[in-house]
């Protein structure tokens, strides 16, 4: 009887798969079914396209795959991932102030900063961050629950609650 008489997946998938098979048959090496070849109807090209896309690749059978591996089809590699573009939107005169800490803190260690300090952040912004911790200490009962964790998680015991 036929291996592929009665498949796990759909027999649509099978009439292309055959197709693609007849296609590739007479060819040596890897054939280039390009989207818009069609056999008996079917864009064979297209299909085959749509069937190396990693998410698609990754969701076929086991036998789909070994079938497809057999006439010398492969994933094709993912897309790397765009890295993370860095936000242009103005930061707050607190994320400033924090960013302005955590590069003094990454630089000498210390959060313990003289009130006339003034940072000077990799964009070229200068942020005068001893006084930005002396009003924020002030100030501290008007502060957000999520601004004293923030300024608790540089090291700045002043800012733990409870």
């Amino acid at each position: 009887m036929d291996e592929d008489w009665n498949p796990a997946w759909p027999v649509e998938w099978q009439r292309h798969y055959a197709a693609l098979r007849e296609l590739v048959r007479d060819e040596e090496g890897q054939a280039d079914v390009l989207p818009g070849v069609t056999v008996h109807g079917m864009d064979v090209g297209k299909w085959l396209a749509r069937q190396r896309k990693p998410e698609v690749w990754q969701d076929l059978h086991d036998g789909q795959r070994e079938r497809l591996e057999a006439v010398g089809v492969v994933p094709v590699a993912p897309e790397p991932e765009a890295p993370e573009q860095p936000s242009t939107a103005p930061l707050s005169a607190f994320e400033r102030g924090v960013a302005a800490l955590a590069q003094y803190k990454a630089r000498e260690g210390s959060v313990k900063v003289p009130r006339a300090h003034v940072e000077r952040l990799e964009d070229g912004t200068e942020v005068k961050l001893g006084v930005f911790l002396s009003n924020s200490r002030s100030r501290r009962a008007k502060l957000t629950a999520d601004k004293l964790g923030t300024l608790a998680a540089l090291g700045l015991e002043w800012a733990r609650q409870g």
